[in-house]
Protein backbone atom coordinates (compact mmCIF):
# COMPACT_ATOMS: atom_id res chain seq x y z
CA UNK A 1 0.00 0.00 0.00
CA UNK A 2 2.71 2.53 0.65
CA UNK A 3 4.91 1.67 -1.89
CA UNK A 4 2.21 2.18 -4.33
CA UNK A 5 1.00 5.41 -2.63
CA UNK A 6 5.15 6.52 -3.38
CA UNK A 7 4.89 5.30 -6.82
CA UNK A 8 1.84 7.49 -7.50
CA UNK A 9 3.18 10.33 -6.07
CA UNK A 10 6.64 10.09 -7.70
CA UNK A 11 4.93 9.70 -11.03
CA UNK A 12 2.55 12.22 -10.49
CA UNK A 13 5.73 14.51 -9.18
CA UNK A 14 7.43 13.86 -11.96
CA UNK A 15 4.89 14.30 -14.45
CA UNK A 16 4.61 18.28 -13.23
CA UNK A 17 8.26 18.63 -13.19
CA UNK A 18 8.45 17.87 -16.54
CA UNK A 19 5.89 19.82 -17.83
CA UNK A 20 7.49 22.71 -15.56
CA UNK A 21 10.47 22.14 -17.28
CA UNK A 22 8.87 22.59 -20.66
CA UNK A 23 6.88 26.00 -19.57
CA UNK A 24 10.48 27.16 -18.46
CA UNK A 25 12.08 25.96 -21.68
CA UNK A 26 9.95 28.44 -23.76
CA UNK A 27 9.62 31.42 -21.77
CA UNK A 28 13.10 31.17 -22.18
CA UNK A 29 13.41 30.87 -25.79
CA UNK A 30 10.20 33.62 -25.75
CA UNK A 31 12.92 36.16 -23.72
CA UNK A 32 15.43 35.28 -26.18
CA UNK A 33 13.84 36.13 -29.61
CA UNK A 34 11.89 38.64 -27.81
CA UNK A 35 15.70 40.31 -27.03
CA UNK A 36 16.97 39.48 -30.39
CA UNK A 37 14.11 41.17 -32.23
CA UNK A 38 14.79 44.40 -29.99
CA UNK A 39 17.78 45.04 -31.05
CA UNK A 40 17.78 44.25 -34.54
CA UNK A 41 14.87 46.95 -34.44
CA UNK A 42 16.86 49.01 -32.04
CA UNK A 43 19.84 48.59 -34.87
CA UNK A 44 17.58 49.27 -37.76
CA UNK A 45 16.32 52.49 -36.34
CA UNK A 46 19.61 53.67 -35.40
CA UNK A 47 20.52 53.15 -39.03
CA UNK A 48 17.50 54.68 -40.38
CA UNK A 49 18.11 58.12 -37.96
CA UNK A 50 22.03 58.44 -39.07
CA UNK A 51 20.80 57.75 -42.73
CA UNK A 52 17.83 60.55 -42.49
CA UNK A 53 20.87 62.99 -40.55
CA UNK A 54 23.75 62.55 -43.60
CA UNK A 55 21.20 63.49 -46.05
CA UNK A 56 20.14 66.50 -44.09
Amino acid sequence: MLMANLNAFLGYFLSYLILFLVFVAITAAACFVGVKWRKAKDAKAALDKDGDQETA
